[in-house]
């Protein structure tokens, strides 16, 4: 009997150079999986999904990527307990009847850290407040490690990046850049902090991983700190998208 055909993919902006297509068509060969493909679903628009499942028929489950992991929220059934928690979702299983969300992000994350952590490391800051922020937020709360968002303008509850100086440098080991900043092919670009302020106790965390090392991790790592690209973090969170997937 030939076995139906089964879709995955990545729904996003701009995901031509997207670690996800190569790395599951990958994985599909490896297990003999020929009747599964992986694909790359560039929308200018998160109300263009619907035209992605219908117009895919044997589609099983997607993986969102930015700007969508937040306004997609509205479109699904239902989430997972983790996802609502964290209010962003980057991977989707499509039932016959329903379209559900998860978060595997703070899992990839979390996993990702981990080994980096010193006693030293216990506070972050967290550079962004997108969909990628709340997941590093929920998995550094798992972690017990307190943390603080910083965005391009100060509130009341949120640091500016002009607020960010010597005194809150020592307070804060870990600093994570979950802004786009510094992808390919604007490689130049790194979050407006002081590189200086980076010692040898500090972690940089960056959440891209094309290119392999980012502006934001040469400058922290020229200053002594231990760098971390998120090539990691993906493969963690796309192992995990995998058994969602693959839940009987």
């Amino acid at each position: 009997m030939k076995k139906k055909k089964k879709i995955f993919g990545l729904v996003g902006r701009n995901i031509s150079y997207s670690f996800s297509a190569g790395y599951f068509s990958k994985k599909f060969k490896k297990k003999g999986l020929k009747h599964y493909t992986y694909k790359n679903f560039d929308i200018d628009s998160i109300e263009e999904l619907r035209d992605v499942i219908t117009n895919n028929k044997g589609i099983k489950g997607l993986n969102v990527t930015i700007p969508y992991k937040e306004e997609v929220i509205p479109l699904l059934d239902s989430l997972s307990k983790n996802a609502k928690k964290i209010g962003a979702v980057n991977t989707i299983v499509i039932g016959k009847r329903k379209i559900k969300g998860y978060n595997t992000d703070h899992y990839g994350f979390r996993k990702a850290l981990k080994p980096l952590l010193k006693i030293n490391h216990k506070k972050a800051l967290i550079l962004g407040t997108g969909g990628s922020s709340k997941a590093v937020a929920f998995a550094l709360k798992k972690l017990k490690i307190e943390y603080d968002f910083v965005s391009r303008v100060g509130t009341d509850t949120v640091y500016g990046y002009t607020d960010i100086d010597e005194n809150i440098f020592q307070e804060y080991q870990i600093i994570i850049n979950t802004t786009p900043l510094g992808t390919f092919p604007d490689v130049e670009q790194h979050p407006p902090i002081d590189y200086s302020l980076f010692t040898k106790n500090h972690i940089a965390f960056d959440l891209i991983y094309n290119p392999e090392e980012t502006t934001f991790l040469k400058k922290a790592k020229m200053n002594g700190a231990q760098v971390k690209n998120g090539y990691e973090m993906l493969v963690y969170q796309a192992e995990k998208s995998w058994k969602i997937w693959n839940r009987k």
